[in-house]
């Protein structure tokens, strides 16, 4: 199984590919798009979709594990991540990608077995369970990669929409 692990944003997004041969799993490849500031919003929101379309038609995953969205302080913040993470799940729809949606905690209990871990914790677990040589960078990537892992082990799939 091939599966897209995504961490939104719209500066950066993180992403992580990841292959599972039963008891093995590798990552193929991790990184982040990233969009610059001077670009207007809607502009980094076509780009952050292009990439992502170029993504999944070379890598071809099964399945496309997102972050869910959580409440954030700042407000102009969350709804830029939010229309990013709109972007995703309508690009990944338009593609036929099935995707499971994941929240924070599903992910850091499922990598750490503690749903409140801090992300040097979480970070560490994903170096452990892929055996890099050392933590990904930048963080958007190792946590698109947390993402991936855990949408690897969820055995619920309800709620892993095929468009």
């Amino acid at each position: 199984m091939r599966i897209l692990g995504i961490d939104p944003g719209v500066a950066r997004m993180g992403y992580g590919i990841l292959e599972s041969d039963q008891d093995k799993v590798r990552a193929i490849l991790y990184g982040c798009f990233e969009t610059p500031a001077r670009m207007n919003h809607a502009a980094r929101l076509v780009a952050i979709h292009k990439k992502l379309v170029s993504l999944i038609k070379k890598y071809k995953p099964d399945r496309v594990a997102v972050e869910k969205l959580f409440f954030s302080k700042n407000t102009k913040t969350a709804l830029a991540v939010g229309e990013a993470r709109g972007v995703v799940l309508m690009t990944c729809a338009n593609l036929g990608a099935p995707i499971i949606e994941l929240a924070p905690k599903e992910i850091k209990s499922a990598l750490t077995g503690y749903g409140l871990a801090n992300k040097a914790q979480v970070q560490k677990m994903v170096q452990l369970i892929l055996k890099l040589d050392h933590i990904p960078k930048p963080d958007d990537a190792a946590d698109a990669l947390a993402i991936a892992i855990c949408g690897l082990r969820t055995t619920d799939y309800s709620n892993c929409g095929k468009p």
